[in-house]
């Protein structure tokens, strides 16, 4: 018996499949049964928070102290520091404009700022200068705490003036007196 029709033979697929279904349908289930255990964190959705990430060229920053104006910030390249209320920056020029002392200019290659304690870190090649005197300081770090008003270096530090040179080690100075503090080998060449 042949059949002389294509067709026909459309009907007989199905009774194939089921047929040899015993031999197929135990693979077929084994490999689209689920791995793992169900999680039901995953199946609700997530909370998406705002982004806070940024990064910003040429950006200019003002740091003021009961309504006064006293740090200008200039840093090259600013972006979304480590922690969730810090600033990082590269190419920083911070200079004081504060009326109650002589300008001080600062350079560095990197710096970063914390908003809630308002703590400036300046790091890589820190310069320090003081035109009207011309005083400059050298270090590779610098902190400076607004709310004590204390610049510190942990770090060596190199000062040159007209008539006096300083090598020393960790410096301490306290804007409110004027006052520095140095610790280590301290070494004037007047």
């Amino acid at each position: 018996m042949m059949l002389k029709n294509p067709r026909n033979l459309l009907w007989l697929l199905p009774l194939l499949l089921l047929l040899t279904s015993p031999f197929w349908h135990p693979l077929l289930g084994a490999f689209l049964t689920p791995r793992g255990g169900y999680n039901s964190k995953l199946a609700q959705p997530q909370e998406e928070s705002a982004s806070k990430n940024f990064v910003m060229e040429k950006v200019t920053m003002t740091l003021a102290s009961q309504g006064v104006e006293e740090w200008q910030i200039t840093a090259k390249r600013a972006f979304t520091g480590e922690f969730d209320q810090q600033i990082d920056m590269q190419g920083v020029d911070a200079k004081y404009v504060g009326a109650k002392r002589e300008p001080i200019d600062i350079e560095s290659r990197e710096g970063s700022y914390r908003m809630d304690t308002r703590y400036l870190v300046l790091r890589d090649d820190v310069r320090i200068t003081k035109p009207t005197v011309e005083q400059v300081l050298l270090s590779e770090r610098l902190e400076y705490d607004d709310a004590k008003k204390t610049l510190i270096s942990p770090g060596k530090v190199y000062i040159q003036a007209p008539n006096m040179k300083i090598d020393a080690g960790h410096m301490n100075y306290d804007f409110n007196s004027g006052d520095f503090d140095f610790t280590d080998r301290v070494r004037v060449t007047l």
